[in-house]
């Protein structure tokens, strides 16, 4: 029991928060795939895959950066780290969950099991990244974004242009919220010589995080406009909007925990989204 209670903690199930990131967009892109009317089996596997490949991304990454970790304040304790779990036990819980989360999309057409393929292998070798790539914050909006392809393939069968601005706009999302989320850590990683958005933009993230927020929701909003969304759509976009510029406030000073607290308020700020996105199909 105490093995399972490790796992859990491994797999972040006490902070759903990174789950709840990857949810919106995919949330988003099969309400507008299925026009407002989805198919609520699907929707029910893509819920349980997204949290099951979130999960063993936790684990993949805390695999990757278990001699880093330990050199950090806020992860030094967490299972790998701290030596409460092996280094294979985790790589044996990111296998399980990923292979069933490939399991459950086994009747969807061959399009969605492909990009599926491709979703893991991205969400496997993001924690890499930092160790060369300046912003991997880019490439981990597209690890946590790759439920947008995935979800217009399985609906309609194909991805359109639609599909790929959203990801695009979600690329600047995670840029956003990830480098409020490596301001935290900032000066840990500089010690340990990895790469963060927080570190490259250096005075000037600030402006970046909004700079991104702009781009991201200006993409989504007029890719919302041209699939037909108006009133709910743009006041659910107002209100994400909103919480973009409450972030500001939290970030402006660059105080440890007050950048954590706006990295958390983006569920908040995906939910106001996906519920103009449903309120606007449901009130037709």
């Amino acid at each position: 029991m105490n093995r399972l209670k490790l796992y859990a903690q491994l797999v972040r199930l006490d902070k759903p928060i990174g789950t709840l990131l990857l949810l919106w967009p995919t949330l988003i892109a099969i309400w507008l795939a299925s026009d407002g009317h989805p198919d609520w089996s699907l929707t029910a596997i893509f819920i349980v895959g997204t949290f099951l490949m979130r999960s063993a991304g936790c684990a993949i990454n805390d695999y990757a950066d278990r001699d880093f970790d330990k050199h950090v304040k806020r992860t030094v304790n967490r299972p790998l780290t701290s030596g409460k779990i092996k280094s294979w036990e985790a790589l044996m819980v990111a296998g399980v969950l990923a292979l069933i989360s490939f399991a459950l999309i086994l009747p969807f057409n061959a399009l969605t099991r492909q990009l599926s393929i491709a979703a893991v292998v991205i969400a496997a070798s993001y924690p890499y990244f930092k160790r060369f790539f300046a912003i991997p914050q880019a490439y981990l909006g597209i690890a946590f974004g790759f439920g947008i392809p995935m979800g217009f393939a399985a609906v309609q069968g194909s991805v359109p242009a639609a599909a790929w601005l959203l990801l695009v706009a979600n690329v600047f999302w995670a840029v956003a919220y990830d480098t409020e989320y490596a301001m935290v850590d900032r000066d840990d990683d500089i010690k340990l010589g990895m790469k963060t958005s927080a570190i490259t933009f250096g005075r000037q993230d600030v402006l970046a995080v909004m700079i991104c927020y702009a781009v991201a929701l200006l993409i989504i909003w007029g890719v919302g406009w041209h699939c037909g969304l108006r009133l709910w759509f743009s006041l659910g976009m107002l209100v994400a909007v909103g919480f973009a510029l409450y972030h500001y406030t939290l970030i402006r000073e660059r105080d440890r925990m007050r950048c954590f607290a706006a990295f958390r308020n983006n569920n908040w700020l995906g939910a106001a989204i996906f519920a103009g996105v449903a309120l606007d199909y449901a009130l037709r």
